[in-house]
């Protein structure tokens, strides 16, 4: 029998599950949906998914950027899911190192430890996790 070798997290327990069930809600609405959709129709699907969990979150959440302790602009998050996991929905070919690039600078902006990157358009749908 094989032994699977897994790292330790550097998130807590109830961290790790938040982000199974906001991975869980996404292949729910990918599974629904299919990809070939705009962005925007697979936000508000996963609105109602995460309404129907009974799983707080918020979209287009603000977060200021600052250079010097002055604000330069504003990152609008797609979501961030229960207070503690930025989700950036994409809607694309495919993902590139910009997109993984966005999420990591969000993370950082906003303080939150962990991220996933979402792509929709993708056959299956592709996730990929940031932890900092």
């Amino acid at each position: 029998m094989m032994k699977t070798l897994r790292m330790r997290s550097l998130l807590s327990d109830s961290e790790e599950e938040l982000i199974r069930t906001a991975i869980a809600c996404a292949i729910e609405v990918h599974r629904g949906l299919g990809p070939g959709l705009i962005e925007h129709f697979y936000r508000r699907a996963l609105c109602l998914e995460f309404e129907s969990r009974g799983i707080s979150f918020d979209t287009e959440h603000p977060v200021s950027v600052k250079y010097r302790e002055t604000t330069i602009g504003v990152h609008r998050l797609d979501f961030v899911v229960e207070k503690t996991i930025v989700l950036e929905l994409k809607a694309v070919e495919r993902l590139e190192l910009v997109h993984t690039a966005q999420v990591i600078s969000y993370l950082r902006a906003s303080r939150h430890r962990a991220g996933l990157l979402l792509n929709f358009n993708a056959a299956p749908l592709t996730i990929r996790r940031i932890v900092l």
